[in-house]
């Protein structure tokens, strides 16, 4: 099995990380998956690093077949990216989810058939400056992937291994896939969504007793959701590695959002473990405060609380 083709399918923070990787890759054919007026956006380049890069525009129905598709879209977009999946996804196609959260595969899967996905995550740090994305390739941890059960050093597997090879792409692959993916999904829940509640860095957690004590009732009501489908957290802990140390400044990606007045992806994070923890019987009372106030937040930002036009005086009795 060899990787001669490969499609990525949402080119922003995560998906510049592979097509600057795979950008170095000469003996293959890479594209993004864009239509109409996005598609000729795309065709102009995108700006990583400092640097315009071109890879191919493809239809869905231009990428149909390709070897590899890599989906790297936000968690909102997924289901209207389905049909483009189904579209893209022949005979012999793999599929990976560079997606946060834990569920996208299982998606995915039920569009095109569990055949097809390798599962997979992301680390990076990639954020946007002006018209590009930006991130520190040394620091990254990048790209780990697995087998959910043996053989795990598969065909498909070997296959990604040598696409990524001397691309400059850091990645990894393991035998524990489900747990890294759990291990990713904690440090997302726990350290993303207080600090963007509050609205401040990532320093919050070590100088207010308040703060933590919310993130550990966030990480308690996951791991106690995790346990109960047998996923055992810790095997992910020994193999995951941490890239250069983050400033107590720092805001991650849901507190990026809500900066930016876009929707978030509490959908996928405390939505998600809700879902989960009402199919097991856990309860989840951190997580659906923490879904509903952002859920609020988010409609503070499309202005559904702008009372300023409100005709007419009001008095309010003391």
């Amino acid at each position: 099995m060899k990787i001669k083709t490969v499609a990525v399918l949402g080119a922003g923070a995560v998906g510049s990380y592979v097509i600057w990787g795979l950008s170095r890759r000469e003996d293959i054919r890479l594209g993004v998956i864009a239509e109409g007026e996005r598609a000729e956006r795309m065709k102009k380049g995108c700006m990583i690093n400092g640097v315009t890069y071109h890879p191919e525009v493809w239809t869905p129905q231009e990428a149909r077949g390709t070897d590899l598709l890599i989906v790297a879209l936000k968690y909102g977009a997924l289901p209207g990216a389905m049909d483009s999946i189904r579209t893209i996804t022949g005979e012999n196609t793999t599929v990976m989810s560079l997606m946060n959260g834990v569920d996208s595969e299982e998606l995915i899967s039920a569009e095109i058939g569990s055949e097809h996905v390798l599962h997979s995550l992301i680390k990076v740090a990639s954020h946007k400056e002006g018209n590009g994305y930006c991130f520190n390739p040394e620091t990254t941890i990048g790209i780990i992937f697995g087998e959910l059960s043996a053989p795990y050093q598969s065909e498909c597997v070997q296959a990604i291994e040598d696409l990524f090879k001397d691309t400059g792409l850091h990645y990894r692959s393991t035998e524990h896939i489900r747990e890294e993916m759990w291990s990713k999904f904690r440090l997302n829940v726990c350290n993303n969504l207080p600090q963007a509640v509050l609205g401040v860095g990532i320093g919050c957690y070590q100088d207010s007793v308040h703060m933590k004590h919310i993130s550990n009732g966030l990480r308690q009501e996951l791991e106690a959701i995790a346990a109960a489908k047998g996923i055992d957290i810790s095997k992910a802990d020994a193999s995951s590695s941490h890239g250069s140390a983050v400033p107590p400044s720092a805001r991650y990606s849901t507190l990026q959002d809500l900066d930016a007045g876009r929707h978030t992806e509490i959908d996928m994070f405390s939505g998600a473990l809700i879902r989960m923890g009402k199919e097991l019987g856990i309860p989840t009372p951190y997580n659906e405060y923490t879904y509903h106030i952002i859920k609020a937040i988010e409609e503070k930002n499309d202005g559904k609380f702008d009372y300023s036009k409100d005709d007419g005086d009001v008095t309010c009795a003391k």
